[in-house]
C-alpha cells in the first residue's frame, strides 16, 4: 500500500491543508484522486478521507473542514502532522455497518445504490454517518433506500416521508 512518512502542515484558509508535492509526488504521478489522512497532533489524532485537489497554481489541497479542526484541537496557524494513504476503500469512504447491513438486505436498494456516480454514492454515505445513534442511522437508511427505490434522487429529499 502506498504511504508517506508523516509530515509537517498548517491550516491554508478556513478549511483546506496544502499538500506538499515532495510527499505525494508519488500520489501525482499515480493518478490518486481520493486519499486516506492521519491527521495528528501530541494530544489527538483522527483519521478520514479527502479528495487530492489540484489547483490552478499545481498546488495539492485537501478540505479540512471546522469540525476535523475542533475534533483534532487545532487552530490557524498550529502545526499538525499528516500522514496520507492509498484509499483502497470501495467508495472513497467507510460505510457505517447500519447503511451496509440496509442494502445488503434490500437487493434493488442495493442496485439503485451500486449504478450511482462515485460522488452520489458519497453523498448517501456522509448523509447516514452524520447520525450519532446507530438505530437512526438504520431508520435513516430505511428511509433513504426506499426513496431511491421511489426514483428519488435529490438529496435534498432523500430524508422526507412521502
Amino acid at each position: 500500500m502506498l504511504k508517506t512518512e508523516p509530515f509537517e502542515v498548517t491550516l491554508a484558509d478556513k478549511q483546506s491543508v496544502i499538500l506538499p508535492q515532495e510527499h505525494i509526488t508519488e500520489f501525482i504521478e499515480r493518478k490518486h484522486k481520493r486519499i486516506k489522512v492521519i491527521a495528528s497532533t501530541p494530544d489527538n489524532q483522527i483519521e478520514f478521507y479527502a479528495a487530492l485537489k489540484r489547483e490552478k497554481t499545481g498546488l495539492f489541497r485537501i478540505y479540512f473542514s471546522k469540525a476535523k479542526q475542533k475534533e483534532l484541537e487545532v487552530y490557524i496557524n498550529d502545526y499538525f502532522t499528516i500522514q496520507v494513504f492509498e484509499d483502497t476503500s470501495k467508495y472513497g469512504v467507510e460505510m457505517s455497518e447500519e447503511l451496509e447491513a440496509v442494502l445488503l438486505s434490500d437487493y434493488k436498494a442495493y442496485t439503485i445504490f451500486e449504478e450511482l456516480t462515485p460522488g452520489r454514492q458519497r453523498s448517501i454515505i456522509y448523509t447516514i454517518s452524520r447520525y450519532k445513534s446507530s438505530q437512526m442511522r438504520i431508520d435513516k437508511a430505511i428511509l433513504l433506500t426506499e426513496n431511491l427505490k421511489r426514483g428519488i434522487y435529490d438529496p435534498k429529499l432523500w430524508l422526507k416521508k412521502f
